[in-house]
């Protein structure tokens, strides 16, 4: 398949600016994949679809504060960087504006506790390989000058608003590492985790830290030449015997997000998941054999992302591209604080 037979028109007033006033009331698009049909629902409903002895599946990475400003040393030119991979300590792998004058050797500041030496500007698509120093560990000084990075097309300045240090983060997020939420998550409460215990299902964390891979662009036509990006991921024991454990008892496997679908995917043999952490670079497109993930929470993603691919992948490259159709037609609110989708 084409990269450019996953086109759609959005137009941009359904671009979600802003995150709901409450977390769990967006709408709900279900999609069943049996029937080939869908309902609108809203997301409150979503215990509702979950059975006894179901485990849903979320990822507990937590954003930190990536986007960084700067001054070029010793010219005081401004300076941006997106931190977007650390290759070893204090070494990182950032996308740096304006990249064409930081060339390996420069210096920038970030105010008076932190300061970054460009060491290798020969990464393809922008990247620079950037080495940081500071009067305090480095992520502790990252997490006070840096700002929360928004996705480009939301339009305000990352940083210009405090809520986004909050609703830009799960109610579950835990371990330090992703640039961006897991989108997905962005709708639970508390209360609506509640109800998925109450009805005889449980639910298992994983780890996946969203970085570059996730969000890259599709840079080929053909989409199986496509190779996403590798990033961290993480599966407990404890997390793994729980979805064996639902699985064994009858139960589906409800991964929420695209990542939590990579990771699952990623340690899934003969249908069961094993404990492990490393990286995996793993690529969804349609013919993927899902060997774990039954069913799927996402949200509305980008035309012609990698994003879009996995879940065409899992719902059916027909059904998810009406799917969305619809979804436009019907005003649904798209992409990171948009609503969301759920495959059965």
């Amino acid at each position: 398949m084409q990269l450019s037979d996953f086109d759609y028109e959005l137009p941009d007033e359904l671009i979600a600016q802003e995150p709901l006033p409450e977390r769990d009331a967006s709408r709900m698009l279900v999609v069943n994949r049996e029937t080939q049909t869908w309902i609108d629902a809203t997301f409150r409903s979503f215990p509702d679809y979950v059975k006894a002895n179901d485990v849903v599946v979320v990822n507990n990475t937590r954003v930190f504060p990536a986007r960084l400003l700067g001054r070029r040393d010793p010219t005081g030119g401004r300076v941006e960087v997106l931190l977007a991979r650390e290759i070893e300590a204090g070494v990182w792998e950032a996308l740096v504006r304006p990249g064409h004058r930081l060339k390996a050797g420069a210096r920038i500041r970030f105010g008076d506790e932190l300061r970054g030496q460009v060491v290798d500007d020969a990464s393809e698509h922008g990247f620079r390989q950037l080495r940081f120093e500071g009067d305090l560990p480095i992520d502790q000084l990252i997490d006070k000058l840096g700002q929360t990075p928004l996705p480009p097309y939301i339009k305000r300045p990352s940083g210009s608003s405090t809520e986004d240090r909050v609703r830009y983060q799960t109610v579950f997020a835990q371990v330090r590492g992703a640039i961006a939420a897991p989108t997905a998550g962005l709708h639970f409460t508390q209360e609506v985790i509640a109800a998925i215990r109450e009805r005889g299902a449980s639910v298992a964390e994983v780890t996946l830290h969203v970085g570059y891979g996730t969000f890259e662009p599709v840079r080929v036509s053909d989409i199986n030449d496509h190779q996403v990006s590798s990033e961290f991921f993480e599966i407990s024991s404890a997390s793994a015997d729980a979805i064996n454990q639902a699985r064994g008892q009858g139960g589906r496997v409800i991964a929420v997000g695209t990542t939590t679908t990579r990771a699952l995917e990623s340690s899934g043999h003969d249908g069961k998941i094993e404990a492990q952490s490393g990286q995996t670079n793993l690529t969804i497109t349609p013919g993927f054999k899902f060997r774990v993930v039954d069913a799927m929470l996402t949200n509305f993603h980008l035309p012609q992302s990698s994003l879009l691919l996995l879940v065409s992948a899992f719902a059916g490259y027909d059904l998810t591209m009406r799917a969305y159709l619809f979804a436009v037609a019907n005003r649904y609110r798209f992409y990171s604080y948009g609503d969301c989708m759920l495959v059965v």
